[in-house]
């Protein structure tokens, strides 16, 4: 075990297979093959709905998760960019045996849509983060970052994808939010607006990215991580993923962010300027998020946001 602290829970607000409505349960059992004689309900994760394993009548096994825009307006459309990322993956994984669960279907009967994917003999890390799973993740990250350059499939740069929200400091320069930071943010915040706008530049690249990265989207297997939850993915620098997962890890009890980056092949390719822009704009993102109220069905993730924030402030002081 390499710490002590677990930080704030990452959860959704879940719902159970039969509160699903029963029109989308039979368009979820035709992709399945056969209807669903056991669902359970899985922990972790920030989306709203449903998150299930389930076991079918003719014995196969799917994790089914489904979600109406009733209970949070954004989720569906995040449902189908994950479906149609994993629909273009498919021939790679399988080539490749990448660690990433398959996609068996999607149902999309609005408000709902649903994704049937491979159902991995996995379980969450544990928490406070182990030496050992860590070191599995980080494995999986650079078997990612090497078979997924170029990425293979069209998606948005992530300077597209995160431009709008990495925008923090700027924004609380320009806000009432501004005087609501801690003393250092507010002492620096000039300095922070401005190196937080060099970010995209310093994180261009070919590779395949995931870019939501925590321990609810990693699974650990006999076989080592596999990286679920893409609905983020995007293209850009190799480096990109294992710096915006590396706050979360430190606040759930695992190695201070320049250690885990030290342990990666990307991470110590990585230039410390580049680095360093990035950081800046994942820290001003939690800290401008973590000020404002909860967004509907998601009640703890701004807490969640918070305590990234104090670890990646800590991070880019250092670096600075």
């Amino acid at each position: 075990m390499v710490g002590d602290m677990s930080g704030p829970a990452a959860e959704g607000a879940r719902i159970e297979w039969q509160e699903v409505p029963g029109p989308v349960r039979a368009a979820i059992e035709d992709v399945c093959g056969a209807g669903v004689a056991e669902a359970r309900t899985q922990p972790g994760g920030f989306s709203p709905g449903l998150a299930a394993r389930v076991r079918c009548a003719n014995g196969a096994r799917f994790f089914v998760k489904a979600v109406s825009a009733q209970a949070n307006p954004d989720t569906p459309g995040l449902h189908r960019q994950e479906g149609r990322v994993l629909a273009a993956l498919e021939p790679v994984i399988t080539g490749r045996r990448l660690p990433i669960p398959r996609l068996h279907g999607m149902v999309d009967r609005p408000p709902w849509v649903a994704l049937v994917l491979q159902d991995v003999a996995g379980h969450h890390p544990a928490l406070p983060w182990h030496s050992a799973e860590l070191q599995q993740v980080v494995a999986a990250l650079d078997q990612l970052a090497q078979a997924l350059t170029p990425a293979p499939v069209p998606v948005p740069a992530v300077s597209e994808r995160l431009g709008a929200e990495f925008t923090g400091w700027r924004t609380m320069a320009t806000s009432a939010d501004g005087d609501r930071l801690d003393s250092w943010s507010r002492a620096h915040l000039d300095q922070l607006a401005a190196l937080e706008a060099t970010w995209p530049g310093h994180t261009a690249g070919g590779t395949l990215l995931h870019a939501d990265l925590r321990a609810d989207n990693i699974l650990i297997t006999d076989q080592g991580a596999i990286v679920v939850d893409w609905p983020w993915a995007c293209r850009g620098a190799a480096f990109t993923d294992l710096v915006l997962f590396a706050p979360s890890v430190a606040m759930q009890g695992g190695p201070p962010p320049a250690d885990l980056i030290a342990s990666s092949r990307s991470g110590r390719a990585a230039a410390p300027q580049a680095v360093a822009a990035l950081v800046c704009a994942m820290a001003g993102y939690l800290t401008e998020r973590s000020l404002q109220p909860p967004p509907p069905g998601l009640p703890t993730v701004r807490a969640f946001q918070a305590a990234q924030a104090t670890v990646a402030r800590e991070w880019l002081a250092q670096l600075l």
